[in-house]
């Protein structure tokens, strides 16, 4: 790359080709699951870890206060998970998590990563372990992945991939992605009960103008 503006260039295209290339099929497969999951009053477990867990406390937010899903991240309690990690290893921080919770056969799993997860590579194995249980209970299991050779997209109900364009720049993208996802699938009319606080306040706003 020659100068600054033409990295620029080059990362805002490569989105303008995941914009064009993404599955929209597997999007609204995620809309209508979670919007099953809601009607019958079932729980969402976000599970992600380094940049994903941060995506996973975000969307918690938007899933309960936007869409009105009680949703929760094993990640935001950092006592918890350290403790797990320390006097259980790392491998089972959130199944167990997910077992003192009583996942059941009524809840999602949601997984926010860049790989899904590899048992041979032993990366993120944890999130492996996590499907593991969720599907003994019976747990739709639901993803939003960056390569399609992952243990979620393999073991999915419904999984959304980011398309892997570039492989020195995966992580980059499916975790800037995973938020596009998420803020469009709590943006859907099938999922959205309240209004972001400044899209209403605009409306409002103009309701209020006198002509």
């Amino acid at each position: 790359m020659g100068n600054s503006l033409d990295f620029v260039s080059y990362f805002l295209d490569l989105n303008a080709d995941i914009c064009n290339q993404i599955n929209r099929d597997a999007v609204a497969d995620l809309v209508e699951a979670l919007a099953e999951l809601k009607q019958r009053s079932g729980r969402l477990f976000l599970i992600g870890v380094g940049g994903s867990a941060a995506n996973c406390s975000h969307a918690v937010n938007d899933f309960r206060k936007l869409v009105g899903i009680e949703a929760y991240a094993p990640t935001d309690n950092v006592s918890e998970l350290t403790a797990r990690t320390n006097d259980e290893g790392w491998d089972t921080v959130f199944s167990e998590y997910l077992k003192v919770s009583k996942l059941s056969f009524n809840d999602a799993i949601l997984v926010y990563s860049v790989g899904g997860g590899d048992r041979e590579l032993n990366i993120s194995s944890n999130i492996c372990t996590a499907i593991d249980y969720a599907k003994t209970m019976g747990s739709t299991i639901l993803g939003i992945v960056g390569r399609n050779g992952g243990y979620t997209a393999k073991h999915a109900d419904s999984c959304v991939i980011i398309p892997p364009l570039v492989p020195e720049l995966i992580t980059p993208l499916s975790e800037a992605w995973q938020a596009v996802v998420w803020h469009l699938i709590v943006s859907h009319p099938k999922l959205q009960t309240k209004k972001t606080k400044w899209e209403s306040s605009v409306k409002e706003k103009a309701t209020t103008i006198e002509p």
